[in-house]
């Protein structure tokens, strides 16, 4: 059994081995509309085993052959990833639980369903494109930049909003390219943040990571770091001593949060938990994003799930991002009447601490706005308030004699 990957240009930095990079396979499943004119010298296949093929999925029991064959224009056209841990828990699932209900199965298993685009749906359907200066930086927002130093990830997520870039074989930025970035936020005091995301920054190898930390923390006026990842949870064996000491910035002490993506509750594992605990323990900030997705957590009970593993692994939950217009997507996609309506849920039943902010990408880049029922509105000496169960009082500010 081989595994392929294309021969990388030399980078500036000296690399050219992408397994050295990231140690997983991830030349496997590229999609063929992005390997078109890539030479595949052959080479033994890596020991961690990560799905990224239907014919494995066949061999599991995941998917019937028919099923396969129908699934091929999907996967020539979206990459697919599955590691070990992740890989496991879908077993587990579709052991335990119905076709109907498998959270899991549904977020990372191809689905014809892909192929179906609405005419809202973009390639770019937040509008990275618009505010990029320079190859691999979005700077939308006046105090912090988006930085995207690769375009891959451990698992691949069938309603990724980056869909149409990642899973390419473009290696990372080289040392050009990030020099460049670099001096651009040098240039700008006003940028007080840097956001890793892309690809997943967490399946860099542990010096390269470093490398950029480092690299961004001595930069006077950048006052937080954040990383964008779902390695603790998918792939949770990559939190080992080497990337702990990656994420602890040399140039000076600095503010490191990490934003994990979890969707369902059956994601977390003991690995999983161990991974984040030592996160914790190091002082990294844990926050957690989430996407609102039909068939997989569209409800009150599966979302207060959710949030309460997030906090037992001491993540706060930060982000509920209502569904992007991606495209294929449409099958996971409520309306925002029904978020709003399971948000509005939540209120009353769990610790304000577990509750997120319901937010969406207005479609075209023009950033994040929050979601809300509007729980007062100003009447004549005063206010009326809805409380979480629905019902009206009455607010004065004025003062008594």
């Amino acid at each position: 059994f081989k595994l392929f990957y294309p021969p990388l240009p030399k980078q500036e930095g000296g690399v050219r081995d992408l397994f050295a990079l990231f140690r997983l396979p991830l030349g496997k499943g590229i999609p063929k509309r992005l390997k078109k004119t890539i030479r595949k010298p052959e080479i033994k296949i890596l020991t961690t085993k990560t799905y990224t093929k239907l014919e494995e999925l066949v061999a599991a029991g995941w998917v019937t052959a028919a099923e396969a064959q129908a699934l091929a224009a999907v996967s020539e056209k979206y990459a697919m990833a599955i590691p070990p841990q992740m890989a496991a828990s879908i077993a587990a699932e579709q052991q335990a639980q119905p076709a109907e209900q498998r959270p899991l199965a549904r977020q990372f298993l191809p689905d014809r369903a892909e192929l179906a685009v609405a005419p809202q749906e973009r390639d770019d359907p937040i509008g990275d494109e618009a505010h990029s200066p320079m190859p691999g930086l979005v700077h939308r927002y006046p105090d912090r930049v988006l930085l995207k130093p690769l375009v891959q990830c451990a698992v691949y997520c069938r309603f990724c909003f980056r869909r149409e870039q990642v899973g390419s074989p473009n290696p990372p930025l080289g040392d050009g390219e990030m020099a460049a970035i670099y001096d651009y936020i040098a240039a700008r005091p006003t940028i007080r943040e840097v956001i890793l995301s892309g690809g997943d920054p967490l399946i860099l190898s542990p010096a390269r990571l470093q490398k950029i930390l480092h690299q961004l923390a001595a930069i006077p006026h950048i006052e937080i770091l954040r990383l964008h990842s779902r390695v603790p949870v998918v792939a949770p064996e990559r939190i080992n001593p080497a990337m702990l000491a990656a994420l602890r910035p040399t140039a000076r002490p600095i503010a490191v949060y990490i934003l994990v993506h979890s969707n369902h509750a059956s994601e977390f594992s003991p690995a999983s938990g161990e991974a984040l605990a030592q996160l914790a323990q190091q002082g990294v900030v844990l926050l957690g994003q989430s996407v609102l997705l039909r068939g997989v957590n569209d409800s009150a009970a599966s979302l207060i799930d959710l949030f309460r593993t997030m906090i037992r692994h001491r993540i706060t939950p930060h982000y509920l991002h209502h569904p992007d217009l991606a495209p294929g997507t449409a099958h996971f996609r409520l309306t925002i009447a029904e978020g709003l309506a399971i948000m509005q849920q939540l209120r009353g039943r769990i610790s304000g601490l577990m509750i997120p902010h319901y937010i969406l990408d207005i479609p075209g880049g023009y950033g994040k706005i929050p979601l809300n029922w509007d729980y007062v509105s100003q009447t004549d000496g005063g206010w009326e308030i809805t409380d979480p169960n629905g019902m009206k009082h009455f607010y004065t500010e004025r003062m008594q004699p």
